[in-house]
């Protein structure tokens, strides 16, 4: 039990190696991380304008947004 068969040596390729299989991979962007990296870019810019200009810092970003997430609305009804 403890000698290695000499006749499953011949069946591996050792010509690949993990680091071809990773080279050949293309990279492609991930919506799921976009869309988290967008939503706290816009959460920390919201901050500092809450901490540049006070309440109207806080409130005029939302009133600004109801027209757009209005419109989104429309188009996602629409399919």
């Amino acid at each position: 039990m403890s000698k290695i068969d000499t006749s499953l040596a011949a069946d591996i390729d050792t010509s690949r190696d993990a680091t071809t299989e990773t080279k050949t991979k293309t990279a492609k962007a991930d919506p799921v991380g976009l869309i988290l990296v967008l939503t706290l870019f816009g959460i920390i810019l919201w901050g500092l304008a809450i901490a540049a200009f006070g309440i109207p810092g806080l409130y005029i970003p939302a009133v600004i947004a109801v027209p757009v997430i209005f419109v989104l609305l429309i188009l996602i009804s629409r399919g």
